[in-house]
């Protein structure tokens, strides 16, 4: 985990959304919130780097791309770094920097789409959230994780084959409060994730000013038993 904050950047430094995935040699930066390039490099040297996956267009989830632009540019002077990401988020990235050069090799994704990145197979669905926002769901030696990336409750974890070895889900809320509908609490990251027959629950993107206690509780709670919370840092086998 890179970094976990949801919507903004807490207190102490608390990175944004962003995962590094990884399996044999493969290496994929998923998503690239605010916060969290620096943390990447503190776990791989950044050449190693297979491809980037950004889920959709909010700052909290790809900012970070353009210090990796820059390193990578100016600094490494490597070239056509695959991305993957909802059609036309090239061009809208690309209007803060005018031009991108030769640095990424973008690739769009759609709903249902599959992509095999090294060794790891990548699976997207389209969420509800209101920007072209896609999870995620990464194969690879015989184990299957979900990232459901940023959703409301009209879709969930389900979208994909049930029984996944980990949900990592997002869980912006408490269900007492819940002031936009395009996040779900940790009630309902729960209740997804226990009838899509999820193995294991891991629950990030919580608001900083959410009590994690209780939100852990209350994932748990829906879920019929215990969550983990994401942390910068954390490394998880799937």
């Amino acid at each position: 985990m890179l970094g976990c904050s949801g919507s903004f950047g807490g207190s102490g430094g608390a990175a944004c959304s962003g995962y590094l995935l990884q399996s044999g040699d493969t290496s994929i930066w998923m998503d690239c919130g605010n916060g969290t390039f620096g943390h990447l490099q503190e776990h791989i040297d950044v050449r190693d780097l297979t491809a980037v996956m950004l889920t959709h267009g909010h700052p909290d989830h790809c900012v970070d791309i353009y210090g990796l632009h820059i390193l990578m540019r100016y600094g490494l002077g490597r070239e056509a770094i695959p991305v993957y990401a909802p059609a036309g988020l090239d061009g809208h990235l690309g209007a803060l920097v005018s031009d991108f050069g030769n640095t990424f090799a973008w690739n769009a994704i759609g709903d249902g789409d599959i992509a095999q990145v090294g060794g790891i197979e990548l699976r997207f669905s389209r969420t509800d959230h209101p920007p072209p926002t896609y999870a995620v769901e990464a194969r690879a030696g015989g184990k299957r994780l979900i990232y459901t990336a940023d959703t409301g409750p009209g879709w969930t974890v389900g979208a994909f084959e049930p029984g996944a070895d980990l949900v990592l889900s997002e869980a912006t809320y408490l269900h007492e409060h819940r002031p936009a509908a395009i996040h779900l609490s940790a009630r309902q990251a729960g209740e997804a994730a226990r009838d899509a027959r999820a193995q294991r629950l891991i629950l990030t993107h919580l608001w900083p000013r959410v009590d994690p206690v209780r939100a852990a509780e209350e994932g748990a709670e829906a879920f019929g038993g215990p969550v983990t919370l994401a942390a910068a840092h954390m490394v998880t086998v799937v």
